[in-house]
């Protein structure tokens, strides 16, 4: 682990900030090497990290992966349910996790810790949470409460695991009064969003777009302060990949 990134002060786990003036690739579609200019790498938890660079393992905390449904299934309970049926994020195809009481987010917090661990254990320098926002898409059964006493309980155990830990979305809602320590924002200039994250985060944000006209407002207004890249909607290895 870079010893920027996390080091031991009396026998605790100080985390590290993002490394400063250099770009950020975000690979959750696929892995190439990153260019010489990007510092900072986002990728799957089943994939290694990069070598050399800042680390950034990505876990669906709030969410199904589309591949990971047959492990789902061995959980029933754990999966959000409306009229016996799960609840899907249609824009991805993928079911919300129940995080509805308060033992539910025990039980799903032991299975993501055991995913946070092995992210750290591979050499990943800080860990972000997909989707921060999911509740929003649960049609009322899920509170803005019930994300945020589970995501704590996730920076907890990200910081135990001497990770640093990115809020992904939901951008009025200021993260580090539960710990986390830097966002992970997508779309945030086209939704008018960037300027919430830079209040609770200074520069300790990194932004996705994925339309040209996006991207272009983003650089103008932001991209001296924070790493932006521009990205095709698939994450795609051979896909765009632009820096400001």
């Amino acid at each position: 682990m870079n010893g920027l990134l996390a080091v031991v002060l009396a026998g605790v786990l100080a985390i590290g900030p993002l490394p400063p003036g250099t770009d950020f690739d975000y690979q959750l579609g696929g892995v190439v090497e990153p260019p010489g200019g990007v510092g900072i790498v986002a990728r799957d938890r089943t994939e290694a990290p990069a070598a050399g660079r800042y680390n950034i393992c990505y876990v669906n905390a709030f969410q199904t992966q589309p591949d990971e449904k047959p492990f789902w299934r061995k959980h029933p309970a754990l999966v959000l349910r409306r009229h016996g049926k799960p609840v899907v994020d249609s824009a991805w195809g993928e079911w919300l996790l129940d995080i509805g009481t308060a033992s539910k987010r025990t039980r799903l917090a032991r299975i993501v810790t055991g995913w946070i661990k092995d992210c750290a254990a591979d050499g990943y320098d800080a860990v972000e949470f997909d989707n921060l926002d999911s509740y929003t898409r649960s049609r009322t059964l899920l509170t803005r409460r019930d994300a945020t006493r589970y995501a704590r309980s996730l920076v907890k155990a990200a910081h135990a695991a001497g990770l640093a830990t990115g809020q992904k979305n939901l951008a009025d809602y200021d993260g580090t009064a539960i710990g986390f320590d830097f966002a992970v924002a997508e779309e945030c200039s086209r939704w008018h969003e960037c300027g919430d994250y830079l209040a609770h985060y200074g520069d300790q944000v990194l932004m996705i777009e994925y339309r040209r006209a996006d991207f272009d407002a983003g650089c103008a207004g932001y991209g001296s302060r924070v790493a932006i890249v521009l990205r095709d909607l698939d994450l795609s290895p051979d896909g765009v990949r632009e820096w400001c």
